[in-house]
């Protein structure tokens, strides 16, 4: 076991270092400087503040720096950001110092892509100092314990005390009795073994293999087994937007026209792209031609680009101009301010047009038109005529809006945290159904108003927080987990490793960085928030078959325990020998447990609300059933032994109690394996896990043994019928004990239940 742990130990140590030196890979490049007047290319490691740098299109930034020059630089932030379009940025901007990170449009930062233009910049932070290296210090920190890891944790020290004290006290009076002491010291040490549930691990582990392999199935990959069963827990989602809940594609989702056939032309012929490779926005016009069914492509073979303005990042447009017979067509598409300058006689009510359009979280864009005698010289002498309006969307992705249903529908809360503008978050959150009137929606830099009180309280009615810098979600994380809610965090980028690394259960998407990968507990193989919310519900699954292996392990300890102590205390012989109990433990414990972890579930887990993890594992409905079954046994073995002693000789009672002991914990490993009573649906109850059967037969088998062949090691004699017979009353007694403890749950349950119905409709 010291072993093992320290070679678990190793490998998460191990983890740690390799988030590390992928967020160090990442960025291992050569880089333009000027240094003494002179352009070089150095290694980037070698930078430092005051260095000044080149920059162009497909440069990753090698430190954070502050433009001194730039030329039309779009540069894409969302391995830091979340930002999913390409930020324009400009040198001449001054700005306040605590001006949020997306909107330091005078600055661009270590890690992210020049998606276009060309820059100069003046170095200011490098390594551990710029905001990719303020990220990278948050990963050392060590994510929280599973639940389960807790709850058991603290379960054993107090278990491990409470034994230590009974079992001696049952010896030292024991030798006051005048019983033989090293026999006593044998059974202490016997009952000390039993007592320990030392298989509980294995099953554990088993449980959370199988649980590892049906997520596999699901398109879950387990980078860290404790994280199946955090799954169950999970009472709070805190999901990306873009490739998590939407398919981070851009894609046509209104228009207004105001000269339709103008509008798709400038649609198909002011556009670079092929329909296969291109700009975001000019691939989703394409696909909308397409599904309107206008030959873009022989309109472009119709007329001849004979003149261009390339994207304006300052601007905000780009213009064809095409030749139609003897005359031109300019053809123009742009930011709507932009265009509206250049218009001649817009229409009136155009703007609120658009304000409408930009209120659904759409990016809206303008086009227009203009009849030309000749190629201009300048766009700026040219008069426009707009011709309609069209508003892209991310759209969400099929089967999101269910998962969100069902998510809500099993208690789980969702948060979603994107680095886009606030208008676009809530637009896409009520489309699947995160966001619904009465919600609140935020914006990460208003979090900073709020103490960490103050901000829990806010977030059990947030939705939807946006503009969300990594640290903004790495404090999320932080004040849910320190209220006692078990978190799970959706992410890919860079951005995202922080809060993914501290999160009770971090899923890193297939399709993210290394880092994100390196820093999650779990990675899915279809970046789905629906895949997410499916894995819950399996963690569910596997959450309650723990917790019922728990219960029935617990079980047979504390009767154990019960039943000899009532013995020496009475000043009875013992009912049982050391090897006696070391044999229950094996033929028992050690044969039926491991069929726990294929239980089914029963019901629907997307109707059951979140338990704490204490509650599942160790709560006090849990030990009260550990309790009542432990006591049941205990009691009416000793109340049966002492009929015995009375009857037979102690050798005949000895045995029947032994057998009768093991048998009795075969129904109760059959009760415990559901919730609701076995003989409400016995062929349903069976099917719930036929191997628990399998077990019991085994176990079976191993008796038989032990009473026929190796009847001497273990001192037991020969039974007649009637003997047989004794030895079979309690297990009828434990099954109908339990049986009757489920009947009355399942009735009072039936009752609340409809109590509550009544309730409601009475209110409805």
């Amino acid at each position: 076991l010291v072993l093992i742990n320290g070679v678990i130990g190793f490998y998460q140590e191990l983890k740690a270092k390799a988030s590390i030196e992928s967020l160090k890979r990442l960025t291992k490049q050569k880089v333009t400087v000027i240094r003494e007047g002179v352009e070089q290319e150095v290694d980037a490691s070698l930078l430092v503040p005051g260095d000044l740098i080149l920059l162009s299109e497909g440069d990753v930034v090698p430190a954070d720096a502050r433009l001194l020059e730039d030329s039309g630089l779009l540069v894409d932030e969302a391995i830091l950001t979340g930002e999913s379009v390409p930020v324009e940025k400009y040198s001449h901007i001054v700005l306040e110092e605590d001006t949020p990170i997306y909107e330091r449009l005078n600055c661009v930062f270590k890690g992210t892509v020049v998606a276009r233009g060309k820059a100069k910049a003046v170095v200011y932070a490098t390594g551990k100092n710029t905001q990719m290296g303020l990220l990278a210090s948050k990963l050392e920190e060590k994510p929280p314990e599973s639940p389960l890891t807790t709850a058991i944790g603290s379960f054993s020290k107090k278990w491990l005390i409470a034994l230590i004290v009974i079992i001696s006290l049952l010896v030292l009076i024991g030798i006051v009795q005048g019983r033989d002491w090293k026999f006593l010291v044998f059974f202490g040490i016997a009952q000390l073994v039993s007592a320990v549930p030392e298989g509980l691990p294995i099953v554990i582990t088993i449980a959370l293999v199988v649980g590892a392999l049906r997520l596999a199935k699901n398109k879950v990959l387990v980078r860290h087994l404790p994280a199946v069963e955090t799954l169950g827990s999970a009472t709070f989602i805190c999901s990306d937007k873009t490739g998590t809940i939407t398919e981070g594609r851009l894609k046509v989702e209104s228009y207004y026209p105001l000269d339709e056939d103008a509008l798709f032309l400038c649609s198909a012929l002011c556009n670079d792209s092929d329909g296969k490779r291109g700009d975001a926005v000019d691939l989703a016009l394409l696909e909308w031609l397409d599904e309107l069914g206008f030959n873009w492509l022989g309109v472009r073979q119709a007329f001849e680009r004979v003149w261009e303005h390339p994207f304006d990042t300052r601007r905000r447009f780009m213009a064809v101009v095409v030749k139609n017979g003897p005359s031109y067509e300019l053809y123009i598409k742009g930011a709507f301010e932009s265009l509206l300058s250049m218009a001649e006689n817009p229409p009136n009510g155009l703007d609120k047009i658009h304000d409408s359009m930009a209120e659904k979280g759409l990016r809206v864009l303008a086009f227009g038109k203009a009849i030309l005698d000749e190629i201009p010289e300048s766009i700026d002498s040219v008069k426009l005529e707009i011709v309609g309006l069209v508003g892209f969307l991310d759209p969400p992705k099929e089967g999101v809006k269910e998962a969100v249903e069902k998510a809500k529908r099993a208690g789980i809360r969702l948060i979603m945290i994107t680095g886009d503008n606030l208008l676009t978050a809530k637009a896409i959150a009520s489309m699947v159904g995160i966001y619904r009137e009465g919600d609140l929606a935020i914006e990460g830099r208003k979090m900073s108003q709020y103490s960490d009180d103050e901000l829990y309280e806010l977030l059990k009615r947030v939705r939807v927080v946006a503009r969300a810098l990594p640290e903004d979600k790495y404090r999320i994380v932080k004040v849910l987990q320190s209220k006692g809610e078990i978190v799970a965090v959706t992410g890919d980028g860079v951005n995202d490793a922080p809060a993914l690394r501290v999160a009770n259960l971090g899923v890193a998407m297939g399709s993210g960085t290394q880092v994100s990968k390196d820093a999650s507990a779990m990675i899915i193989t279809d970046n789905n928030l629906s895949v997410i919310v499916q894995a819950i519900m399996i963690g569910r699954r596997i959450s309650a078959n723990i917790a019922k292996v728990i219960r029935y392990l617990l079980s047979t300890n504390v009767f154990e325990i019960l039943y000899n102590s009532l013995a020496i205390l009475t000043g009875k012989p013992l009912p049982l020998y050391p090897t006696h109990i070391l044999w229950i433990n094996l033929v028992t414990d050690g044969v039926q447990d491991k069929a726990y972890p294929f239980t089914k579930f029963e019901g629907d887990p997307f109707r059951e609300k979140p338990k704490k993890p204490q509650k599942i594992f160790l709560g006090k409905k849990q030990l009260f059933y550990i309790i009542y079954n432990g006591t049941i046994l205990a009691l009416g073995h000793f109340i049966l032994f002492s009929y015995l002693l009375e009857k037979y000789p102690y050798e005949i009672a000895l045995t029947i109690s032994f057998l009768s002991a093991v048998v009795s914990q075969w129904p109760v490993g059959i009760q415990e394996i559901g919730s609701k009573p076995f003989l409400l649906n016995p062929i349903s109850y069976i099917k719930l896990n036929p191997y628990i059967y399998l077990g019991i037969s085994i176990g079976m088998f191993l008796q038989f043994l032990a009473m026929s062949v190796f009847s001497e090691f273990f001192r037991v004699a020969q039974l007649n019928v009637e003997q047989l017979g004794y030895a079979l009353i309690m297990p009828l007694v434990v099954f109908v004990a339990l049986e009757l403890r489920k009947w009355l749950e399942y009735l009072y349950e039936a009752y609340s239940s409809q109590l509550e119905n009544e309730q409601n409709t009475k209110r409805n």
